[in-house]
């Protein structure tokens, strides 16, 4: 005996859509009410000033500030006190020789730790009495922002022309960063400046369709600014997590910079902090809540200030 249908086919596809438009509506609703107009900028009085090699506390400089340096290299850390040493040795020895060879060139690093519960300030600080503190500077965040507030805070405090956001792993060869200055020069100028990204690895499908346009790896950790592209972009980022990244090159697709991708040498390097699990289903939801709270207007490209 055959038994009808409550709904004939046409019906039930009608009752789905619908059900699919409110559950649509309600995850708008949800992003929008839920979303921090803009995270604060504030800094802890601990973190205006760095730590001297000679153990003296210095002002942190500003990026609103003219430039003094050619090269800030940025590396975020969060408990690295066995893998920064790899990569600071690396990155050193290269911008070492290369001042060398052209005595025009300076540059400075900074350590940002990022709350971290091991010896990361006090393997950076090494580095600092070993270079001197023009050089290498250690900026120790009273408590976790997430990759993407050390990030900013670094890049907030930088000195130079360009900036370098690289990761303390070292799974980038360091010297490939003349193959994304070389880059920089080809880009079309974007009103005053440029900007300059570097990417390598993967194609990311929700990347591409909720955010981020004909960029194949929005996550990799070796990124190069303008110190105006810098200014421009870190001052109106809201996420500070893992998809910081995305956000970041949402921000600087909306305000047209340009922005290219380089190959370079990549290795894996053990240690990552990354659940595999729980960090992508959490980035799933942050690049969902990217895009809709951009669409919604409950964020806005709007440039701040830091205190």
């Amino acid at each position: 005996m055959a038994i009808p249908l409550p709904l004939s086919l046409p019906e039930l596809g009608a009752v789905l859509a619908a059900l699919a438009a409110l559950l649509l509506l309600m995850v708008c609703v949800i992003a929008h009410i839920t979303a921090v107009k803009m995270p604060t900028l504030q800094r802890h009085a601990e973190e205006k000033f760095f730590v001297s090699a000679e153990g003296r506390k210095e002002p942190v400089p500003s990026i609103h500030d003219s430039p003094t340096k050619e090269l800030s290299v940025v590396v975020p850390s969060y408990n690295e006190e066995d893998r920064l040493p790899l990569m600071m040795d690396e990155a050193l020895d290269y911008l070492e020789k290369r001042q060398k060879r052209d005595p025009s060139f300076t540059y400075e690093v900074i350590v940002v730790d990022d709350g971290s519960k091991d010896r990361t300030t006090e393997v950076a600080m090494k580095y600092c009495e070993k270079y001197g503190s023009d050089k290498v500077r250690v900026l120790s965040l009273v408590k976790n922002r997430g990759k993407g507030g050390a990030v900013r805070m670094g890049v907030l405090s930088s000195r130079g022309k360009k900036i370098l956001m690289a990761d303390a792993d070292g799974a980038t060869k360091f010297a490939d960063i003349e193959k994304v200055e070389e880059g920089l020069k080809n880009l079309q100028p974007w009103p005053r400046s440029y900007f300059r990204t570097l990417l390598m690895y993967g194609f990311h499908f929700l990347v591409w369709f909720l955010c981020v346009k004909k960029i194949r790896d929005t996550q990799c950790g070796f990124k190069l600014l303008t110190r105006e592209a810098a200014l421009r972009t870190f001052s109106t980022l809201h996420v500070e997590r893992w998809a910081f990244d995305v956000e970041l090159l949402y921000i600087a697709q909306h305000l047209r910079i340009p922005i290219a991708e380089v190959a370079v040498n990549w290795t894996e390097i053990e240690g990552s902090k990354l659940v595999p699990f729980w960090s992508w289903l959490q980035m799933g939801r942050d690049l969902l809540f990217i895009r809709l709270r951009y669409m919604t207007g409950a964020w806005q490209l709007e440039t701040r200030k830091c205190n």
